[in-house]
C-alpha cells in the first residue's frame, strides 16, 4: 500500500510537471510580513514585545488524467519550512476533492468562530489551557481528506481524518490521538430565500479523544455550532452557539454562547466588539453544581491603506480555560504588508 501511494504521488507530480511543461502552466506567488507589538497581563513577563512573521505562498494548477488539479504550499517563518499546503482535484458537478495539510480547505473547524470582528476573534492571543477549547469545535485540518460541493444553494464540506489529524510527510506517520475524526459544516446566504445580507451556517462533528480510561467513556467527542450573521449598511451583528460534548466521564463538556458587532466606518477603517461565555460543565455526583463560566471578550480596529493594515486588538478573559480565579488578557498592535 505503501509503494502505491509513492507510485500515485510521484505520477501526479510528473503529470503536473509534464503538463507545465508543455502548455506553460505558471506558478503565481504571493507574501505577506506583519510586525507586531504585544502586551500580555501583568503577571507574564513581556521581554521584547517586538516580533515579525513573513510567509510566501506558491499556487499552480494544471490537468492530470482529464482533471483540474491544483497544488498550494505555504512557508512562514522565515521560511524555515513548508507551514501548510494543499492538494486538489476538481471533479466538476462531482465536487471538489483536497489533501488538506493545514491550509484550511472545510470541515467544521472553518466555522468554530463566524461572529463579526475586524481583525482577529476575540479569543485571539489568550493563554490556552489544556484539556479546554473555549467552545471552539472542529477536528482541525492537518493530514486530512476534504470533500466540497454545492447543493441547493448551500455550500457543504466534509472531512474525515485519523491519529489526531497530524500533518505527516509522505511514507510516515506521526504520533497523536488513535482512532479516526469527522466532521461537516453547512453554509449559506439569505440570497437565495429573499433576506439580502443574511448568512448562516452549522456543522457537527466526532472527533476521536484517543482514550477509554473508564467503562464509562466513550473514544469520541460530539462536536457542534450553528451561527447567523446579518449586514444591514456599514454594520453587521451576528451570534453563534456551540456545543462540545466530552466522551471521557473525568472531562467537562462545553457551551458557549458568543456574540459579536462589526462596523465600517468608511472604506478604510473597521471596528468591532465581540464576548464569548463558555460553560465548563461537570457532570459528575462528586462535582454536581460547580460548573464555571469563563467569560472573553474582545475589542478590535482596523485601518488599511492599499497593500497594508495597521491594527490594534485587545482579549481579555476571565475564569480561563473553566479555572476559577485564573484571568489573562492579550494587547496587539500590528503592521501587516501583503504582496
Amino acid at each position: 500500500m505503501n509503494k502505491l501511494t509513492k507510485v500515485g504521488v510521484s505520477a501526479l507530480a510528473g503529470s503536473l510537471a509534464s503538463f507545465a511543461a508543455v502548455n506553460a502552466v505558471e506558478m503565481t506567488a504571493s507574501g505577506s510580513a506583519k510586525l507586531t507589538y504585544i502586551q500580555g497581563d501583568s503577571s507574564e513577563v513581556t521581554g521584547n514585545p517586538m516580533g515579525m512573521n513573513t510567509s510566501i505562498a506558491f499556487s499552480g494548477s494544471g490537468e492530470v488524467n482529464g482533471y483540474a488539479t491544483t497544488l498550494m504550499v505555504t512557508a512562514a517563518d522565515q521560511f524555515g519550512g513548508m507551514s501548510s499546503a494543499a492538494l486538489t482535484v476538481d471533479l466538476g458537478d462531482l465536487g471538489t476533492v483536497h489533501f488538506d495539510q493545514a491550509v484550511g480547505k472545510g470541515g467544521l473547524s472553518t466555522i468554530d468562530d463566524k461572529t463579526p470582528t475586524a481583525n482577529e476573534e476575540v479569543w485571539d492571543g489568550l493563554d490556552a489551557v489544556v484539556g479546554a477549547n473555549d467552545g471552539r469545535v472542529g477536528m482541525g485540518n492537518s493530514g486530512v481528506f476534504v470533500y466540497a460541493n454545492t447543493f441547493a444553494g448551500l455550500s457543504f464540506t466534509g472531512q474525515f481524518g485519523k491519529g489526531g489529524s497530524a500533518a505527516n510527510t509522505d511514507d510516515a506517520t506521526a504520533e497523536g490521538t488513535s482512532g479516526s475524526s469527522y466532521d461537516f459544516a453547512i453554509t449559506g446566504t439569505g440570497d437565495d430565500y429573499g433576506v439580502a445580507g443574511l448568512a448562516f451556517g452549522g456543522g457537527y462533528g466526532k472527533i476521536a479523544n484517543g482514550s477509554q480510561t473508564l467503562a464509562a467513556d466513550h473514544d469520541t467527542d460530539m462536536h457542534a455550532t450553528a451561527f447567523v450573521n446579518y449586514s444591514m449598511g456599514m454594520v453587521t451583528a451576528g451570534i453563534q452557539q456551540s456545543t462540545i460534548q466530552r466522551g471521557e466521564v473525568a472531562n467537562l463538556d462545553e457551551k458557549t454562547q458568543a456574540w459579536g458587532i462589526s462596523a465600517n466606518i468608511n472604506d478604510n477603517l473597521s471596528m468591532s466588539y465581540g464576548e464569548r461565555e463558555t460553560t465548563y460543565h461537570r457532570f459528575t455526583e462528586a462535582t454536581a453544581g460547580t460548573n464555571v463560566v469563563e467569560d472573553i471578550d474582545g475589542f478590535a480596529i482596523a485601518y488599511t491603506m492599499g497593500s497594508a493594515k495597521v491594527t490594534l486588538q485587545q482579549n481579555e478573559t476571565s475564569n480561563n480555560g473553566g479555572v476559577k480565579l485564573t484571568n489573562d488578557e492579550h494587547t496587539q498592535v500590528a503592521l501587516s504588508l501583503s504582496f
